[in-house]
């Protein structure tokens, strides 16, 4: 559900306004409502940007580091001593980098003509001869060379020929190759320099690394108060003046169960403050308030986009089809099993926040063992055609209909398709009704009518719960009732024939977009479907495995295969059976609910805490 807003309206003398938004900033409540377009900038805001972002991305890299880092110190360092220490050792290992760069192109150069003595060469050139170094591709070296210009192979690999040639001073070397001038440094002394500054790149890892969990928890420190005071100079350049700039004017939303705490504060300042309730057509922000369940879904609604502040919350809808989606999705009840294994854990392991997404994965593979079970699949083995009883084989949703070729778990997927359809336009016509008032949403309600009275009446008269000629006259009295808001009534402020072509309108497209929606769900049969009988080809792939080697390699060979093949299968399915159960969601039901998804979520201006300690 979304908690209820109240507009906060203060006035505050100039000379008090900073003190005062400090302990505002403290107690951490009210949304502040922006007085101009945009995001208020200047240049020292910005420098403070510029350095919470530098700051931001010397935390993460130290707190990864600080997975193989050493102990906690009992002090924590300077924080800015800290940033200029790891910038002068940015530094520091970029110069390195572009040595060992420059070295391996002179070891590369080198490395063919063998660790010989540059000083004998420049002998040579003492006593009145030049020695050159040429590389030419195999087939053009021409062994003239070697009485002309005295030349001598010196290596050959990789379809070319490296030589020199020693001639008197001043002689012209005319040949077809590559002429290469080489470092004036030995291959060995170039081998140590190398050896020697990796050496120094290790020795300031090692050095970044024992400080690293220190360097984390002091970074983090820091960055939330940067943030904190970005924060505070964010609210300062928007506010609003009044009287000559002698009183600052600060607007901004309270959720309602904090209205006697912030009134509280209030009176105890020397300001002027207004409260009333948001309206509904107010751009207020939205703070969802769930149950523990529901709340794990809210991501969801996140991904989306929040409600706006007069729609409804879609989270508690979302979660149990949500769940259902992707448990028949996944329609395994051992792979259901392994996501409880694996969320509980990762849940150890893992940090507070992301610990929170493990209940999901629990909650999501409880569901799968269940709803697998009722599918009968566990690992791709098909329990419906396996030795138990008939007393649980009955609980099973699997095989044919009897006297049809219609699979069961594809009519189950239609079904559900319907009633996800039918929920989400009962919603549509509640949240209109709730928000625009019974006259403007006689559209909806008639559509709503339409569609959900069919299926009742539909499914009633099939399970013979109503007499035949009963559901005639449903249909007829439900359709013509429909039939009224649908055509004539869709709209009140205009004439009946606008109407009546705006319905027909509407007709054709509800027409042609519902048999799609509803053919869309089919997806959960198939994924279904899909990952079982994936499943159940590793099964007899591991044990023909088995039979064909025997003995001990046989059997590694079956286990080896098992576990590769439903690791593969668990992942690929998995993947799946979150992203078509968020599109069931996303596409058919939002757009048959009429939710938009264009709220802003509520965030207070507060002090932002280090949550990294």
């Amino acid at each position: 559900m979304i908690t209820r807003m109240k507009k906060l309206t203060l006035l505050i003398y100039h000379k008090e306004y900073e003190a005062f938004l400090t302990q505002m900033q403290q107690l951490g409540v009210l949304h502040v409502q922006a007085a101009q377009d945009g995001s208020p900038s200047s240049p020292g805001l910005e420098e403070k940007l510029a350095l919470t972002k530098h700051v931001h991305e010397l935390a993460v890299r130290a707190e990864n580091l600080s997975a193989t880092s050493g102990e906690m110190p009992g002090q924590l360092p300077d924080a800015e001593e800290t940033v200029a220490r790891l910038d002068h050792a940015d530094e520091k290992r970029h110069a390195l980098e572009q040595e060992l760069q420059r070295m391996r192109k002179d070891e590369a150069a080198l490395r063919p003509w063998g660790d010989f003595d540059p000083a004998q060469v420049k002998g040579l050139q003492d006593i009145g001869y030049a020695m050159n170094f040429f590389a030419c591709p195999v087939r053009l070296y021409d062994t003239a060379w070697e009485e002309d210009y005295c030349a001598t192979i010196i290596h050959q690999e990789e379809g070319k020929t490296y030589f020199v040639t020693i001639t008197p001073a001043g002689t012209e070397v005319s040949v077809n190759a590559e002429w290469i001038k080489l470092p004036a440094t030995s291959l060995g002394e170039v081998r140590r320099h190398i050896a020697d500054k990796e050496k120094e790149m290790a020795a300031l890892d090692d050095s970044l690394r024992r400080t690293a969990a220190a360097d984390a928890a002091s970074l983090h420190g820091y960055e939330a108060r940067l943030r904190t005071s970005v924060a505070f100079d964010r609210v300062v350049l928007d506010t609003a003046h009044a009287a000559d700039n002698r009183l600052m004017v600060l607007q901004g939303w309270i959720p309602e169960d904090r209205e006697a705490e912030v009134t509280r504060f209030l009176a105890s300042q020397d300001v002027y403050y207004e409260i009333r309730a948001a309206r509904k057509d107010e751009d207020a922000p939205i703070k969802l308030k769930n149950n523990a369940f529901v709340r794990m879904y809210e991501v969801l609604t996140k991904m989306y986009g929040m409600p706006d502040y007069g729609e409804f919350d879609p989270t508690p809808m979302i979660a149990p089809f949500f769940t259902l989606f992707f448990a028949f999705c996944l329609g395994d009840s051992g792979y259901g099993l392994i996501l409880i294994a694996l969320g509980l854990l990762l849940k150890r392991k893992l940090s507070k926040s992301m610990a929170g997404m493990m209940n999901l994965v629990i909650t999501l593979g409880c569901a799968t063992t269940i709803f697998g079970a009722i599918l009968g699949t566990f690992f791709g083995i098909s329990l419906f055609d396996s030795a138990l009883p008939d007393s649980v084989k009955r609980f099973m949703i699997a095989g044919k209909v009897e006297g049809t070729n219609y699979d069961k778990q594809m009519l189950l997927a239609i079904i559900v398709g319907i009633v996800h359809i039918s929920v989400a336009m009962t919603v549509k016509a509640i949240v209109t009704t709730v928000r625009y008032g019974f006259k403007e949403s006689l559209s909806a309600w008639g559509w709503m009518l339409l569609v959900v009275g069919f299926v009742a009446t539909g499914s009633l008269a099939f399970l013979n719960v109503i007499p035949s000629g009963l559901s005639e006259w449903l249909f007829i009295g439900i359709g013509s009732v429909a039939g009224i808001g649908i055509y004539l009534l869709n709209n009140l402020h205009r004439n009946v024939l606008a109407n009546i072509g705006a319905g027909l309108w509407d007709t054709y497209n509800m027409a042609s977009g519902l048999m799609g929606d509803v053919l869309s769900y089919l997806r959960l049969y198939a994924l279904g479907l899909a990952g079982g009988l994936l499943g159940g080809v590793f099964n007899q792939l591991a044990f023909m495995v088995q039979d064909a080697a025997g003995g001990v390699a046989g059997i590694l060979c079956c286990g080896l295969i098992l576990v590769l093949g439903h690791s593969l299968n668990i992942a690929m399915s998995c993947l799946s059976a979150f992203v078509h159960p968020l599109r069931l969601t996303f596409v058919e039901y939002f757009k048959n609910s009429g939710y938009d998804g264009q709220g802003k979520a509520y965030r207070p201006f507060s002090v932002y805490e280090n949550n990294n300690n």
